[in-house]
């Protein structure tokens, strides 16, 4: 009989995996699809040597991750390679704002006016940030915080909306450079913690960056699983799980799934019925015949480009999808150019791009027309550099992920009391009533992105469980 069995190998699923092994018990993984990844993995979408990232390819939060800087996954391929920016956000006058590693630099491409007080805003996080953010992302209510001050003044600046932060700022450079941070949660602006997301976003870039993996988010998924396969573990692929009968036996079962997936598999009933998703994406991979003809030219720097013209415009697209159940016009665009910091992505002189939009949850239309046109705005002859370019909305990301339940990219709404109550009310959030079952998924804090966190806390629940018994 196996000690655990790990359902699902995205980022999470690895990391549980993987913390398990560490501490000696028998662990093995099974993964519906073909490959391990889940939104951690790389593929020619497009044309031939156009190595293109289905789901996510900058990794602020996998950088700077607890749970991945205790693996030594540098000696299973994983490097880091980063743009000479991290984000950039253009604005129709031709001019950006940006965020860069540098405190200063960011500063003052916000004005003047708001140079001072972006400094005092990250100013007091940034020369504790490890200690600050191992304490926001750990298991809650199993370990005092290292530096309860900080976290608690930390705490004050977070739990407010963002637009509570917003005024602050004087100027709209400093309010939609900020907007765009939160919107990267497809959360409305005016959600509780919101402010907290895009201080997060904003902290981990000064303190790494917002790298990209060489030759792939694949990278990440691949250097977890060849440490755990030289720990002991084993990973099965192409290996659907339907009940939990399907499995071997095994003390304990640990689920990077959807929390109703998990219901459905472990015969759990009702018990996560009134668990939410929120909004979808609609995501386009386009092989390009050379850069994004950006007009600023700070995008051509960054890894990220963020568009949206003002605040305004950005909170009218998450309120659309968010409350009104319609794709926006113009839609808030996040988008990454992994080639401008790692040209292996592309034959030589090409490029890599992707852009997605938000759409509302199980969108089935096609937002390819609109994105471009926005893309036209601040980038003008985009469409004449493009090769081809592969297009998934809600159901084709739901296909390739059955996290993304409805093409919902953080597996369940990051708004209201569930920001920060995931999957549901409770002291172990990746325990359920099944004695032998837990759950590792981006439904469990601290949320979603690519950190392995939720993986790493849930093992540490699993692995005292284990040890009691």
């Amino acid at each position: 009989m196996l000690d655990a069995v790990v359902v699902g190998a995205g980022p999470n699923g690895l990391t549980a995996a993987v913390e398990l092994a560490r501490r000696g018990f028998s662990v093995a993984v099974f993964e519906a699809q073909g490959t391990v990844g889940g939104g951690a993995r790389t593929a020619e979408l497009t044309l031939p040597g156009f190595r293109h990232d289905p789901c996510s390819a900058a990794h602020p939060l996998a950088v700077n991750s607890p749970a991945f800087r205790d693996l030594p996954l540098e000696r299973y391929g994983l490097h880091w390679l980063h743009a000479p920016l991290p984000m950039a956000h253009p604005f129709p006058d031709g001019s950006a704002a940006v965020l860069s590693r540098s405190v200063g630099e960011t500063a003052a491409s916000l004005g003047a006016r708001d140079a001072g007080t972006y400094r005092r805003l990250v100013g007091p996080f940034l020369p504790r940030w490890d200690t600050l953010l191992r304490d926001f992302m750990s298991l809650p209510g199993t370990a005092l915080p290292r530096d309860p001050v900080t976290l608690a003044r930390f705490g004050l600046a977070a739990l407010p909306p963002s637009t509570w932060l917003a005024r602050r700022f004087h100027d709209e450079k400093a309010r939609t450079l900020f907007a765009g941070l939160v919107a990267h949660v497809m959360a409305p602006l005016g959600g509780l913690a919101t402010s907290g997301v895009g201080l997060v976003f904003a902290l981990a870039a000064h303190a790494r960056g917002w790298p990209v993996a060489r030759g792939g988010s694949q990278a990440i998924s691949d250097a977890l699983a060849a440490l755990l396969t030289d720990l002991g573990g084993a990973v099965h692929t192409d290996y659907e799980v339907k009940r939990l009968d399907d499995l071997p036996p095994a003390r304990a079962y640990v689920f990077d799934t959807s929390p109703t997936a998990l219901a459905r598999i472990a015969g759990l009933g009702s018990h996560y019925a009134g668990y939410r998703y929120g909004p979808g994406v609609f995501k386009i991979d386009y092989a390009l015949d050379g850069p994004v003809p950006w007009t600023a030219e700070a995008p051509r720097r960054a890894g990220t480009v963020q568009i949206g013209a003002d605040s305004a415009e950005i909170g009218a697209a998450l309120h659309a999808v968010s409350r009104e159940g319609r794709a926006p016009t113009p839609p808030f665009l996040i988008t990454v150019q992994p080639s401008v910091a790692d040209p292996t992505r592309a034959p030589e002189g090409k490029h890599v791009f992707w852009a997605y939009g938000h759409v509302p949850h199980g969108w089935t239309g096609d937002l390819t027309d609109a994105i471009e046109r926005q893309l036209e705005r601040f980038a003008p002859g985009f469409r004449d550099r493009v090769l081809a370019r592969a297009t998934a909305g809600p159901r084709e990301l739901a296909a390739h992920n059955a996290n993304y339940v409805g093409g919902d990219i953080a597996t369940g709404a990051v708004s209201g009391l569930q920001t920060l109550l995931r999957p549901k009310l409770s002291p172990t959030p990746y325990a359920t009533p099944h004695p032998a079952v837990f759950i590792c998924s981006s439904a469990t804090p601290p949320g979603p992105g690519v950190h392995g966190m939720p993986g790493h806390n849930a093992a540490k629940a699993v692995w005292r469980r284990l040890r009691r018994s």
